[in-house]
């Protein structure tokens, strides 16, 4: 979401994080850089004047001049501040109610509400082990129901049926009643949406609103609309008692502007930003990790997280025992790591996350562009188990062969097997040294010498 805004904002405060001295002049065009690079990123003029004002107030008094590197601690300031302004630290939901407790989704039309209704669903069940069930009381948009009824079967969630004959109103009654039955610990209430904010629109959600009693209100708002985002989620929190806010299409073209105004135009906390279209694409938002990101040293708690839950801890420990005992790292073993690096969002995702890895990852990005994990696992699955085992016997005929079953060429499959040798000699590395150093030279192999198979 950040890209710009970080390419910009770390060059310019690189200049400055290496001066020995700080002086009214150096400081004065870093600040109006960084005032540049905000208005740009579309953040709210009235955030970008306070946070300016902030920085420039801090930049000038006695923590910077008592320190012996005043450059660097310019750059933690600017992080310090860039964390105030989303709201210092994670707001996590407030549950702690007699079950059920009632989640009511409210926002516009076009901003991902249901999709982000099932994701909260999947998220409260695998972190928080709660027994959820989802509801759809938007009776004006046919496809709504449907679709919220096959994503809460793949986040393997509880769904109460309804239907467009309907009042929202009894829907929400009535799911109320069966939550209760079923002894469910959360009822998500997905609304309707609407093109904008109007008064039917808020009179059927107040009152929805009233029939259930949620402990939490959030808004969910598509971050590519920038501080509109922020204005629309203020004008809905000045007609709804909001508790938070969700930002959805993260993962898109989106500038940050929103994520660095909602907090201080609505006083509402981010609690989530979904950062894809899976449906396990929802990250907890944390201010100072987010704040990390985007001056470009990344946000390593995160990738952990992300790891200790996406990541098969059976094929991964197996793994380790066989590469421990001698054996070869072979092309089925590939096949798995492909599997949970796309689990963990690609390699450029788990990039972003590593300190100074930013650049890497928009490289990586533009160069996988066309999906080259899911050729390389056609790839392989053209092989036959013998070939996926012993790599080394793939010859000219084999690979015309497997060209021929994959809709690839025989380049393409010269490069996998290249690939799969460097990430070969990564794992035995990494079984005697355990490095992380090592574990980057494995990554950026792959990613050197073209992007993958299809790479012409």
């Amino acid at each position: 979401m950040f890209d710009s805004l970080t390419e910009r904002l770390t060059a310019s405060l690189n200049n400055i994080s290496s001066k020995s001295k700080l002086s009214e002049d150096n400081i004065q065009e870093t600040l109006r850089e960084v005032r540049m690079a905000l208005l740009e990123a579309d953040v709210a003029l009235s955030v970008v004047k306070s946070f300016i004002d902030q920085v420039r107030l801090r930049a000038i008094g006695e923590e910077v001049h008592k320190s012996l590197s005043p450059g660097q601690i310019f750059v933690k300031i600017v992080s310090d501040e860039l964390t105030r302004i989303m709201g210092e630290e994670n707001d996590s939901l407030n549950l702690t109610t007699q079950p059920p407790g009632v989640i009511l989704m409210a926002g516009l039309q076009g901003a991902g509400k249901t999709t982000t209704t099932a994701k909260l669903g999947l998220w409260l069940k695998n972190r928080d082990k709660k027994k959820v069930m989802v509801v759809s009381t938007d009776v004006y948009r046919p496809a709504a129901i449907d679709q919220l009824r096959t994503l809460s079967e793949e986040a393997g969630i509880q769904f109460f049926e309804s239907n467009t004959d309907q009042k929202p109103i009894d829907i929400a009654r009535a799911a109320l009643v069966e939550a209760k039955k079923q002894f469910v610990d959360v009822l998500i209430v997905d609304t309707a949406g609407r093109l904008h904010v109007d008064e039917d629109m808020m009179g059927e959600i107040k009152d929805l609103h009233s029939c259930v009693n949620p402990i939490e209100t959030l808004f969910v708002v598509d971050a590519m609309t920038g501080q509109d985002a922020a204005n629309t989620a203020k004008s809905f929190s000045e007609l709804l008692p909001l508790t938070g806010v969700i930002l959805t299409k993260t993962d898109g073209d989106a500038r940050g502007g929103a994520a660095l105004s909602v907090r201080s135009i609505t006083g509402k906390p981010i609690e989530f930003m979904a950062t894809g279209e899976k449906i396990d694409a929802l990250e907890a938002f944390y201010p100072d990790r987010v704040a990390s990101r985007i001056l470009g040293m990344g946000d390593v708690l995160s990738l952990i997280e992300e790891a200790e839950q996406k990541i098969d801890k059976k094929k991964a420990q197996k793994l380790a025992k066989k590469i421990k005992k001698g054996k070869k790292f072979d092309l089925e073993d590939f096949k798995d790591q492909i599997q949970q690096m796309n689990n963990m969002g690609g390699i450029s995702s788990m990039l972003d996350k590593m300190p100074g890895m930013g650049g890497m990852a928009k490289a990586a990005q533009e160069k996988m562009a066309d999906n080259p994990f899911g050729r390389m696992e056609v790839i392989i699955n053209s092989m036959t188990p013998g070939e996926r085992r012993y790599p080394d016997s793939i010859n000219g005929s084999r690979k015309r062969r497997i060209a021929t079953g994959s809709g690839t060429q025989i380049q393409d499959i010269n490069r996998l097997l290249k690939q799969h040798k460097q990430m070969q000699k990564m794992m035995k590395k990494l079984s005697k040294k355990g490095g992380m150093a090592a574990m980057m030279r494995g990554m950026g192999g792959m990613m050197g010498g073209g992007a993958g198979p299809g790479r012409r």
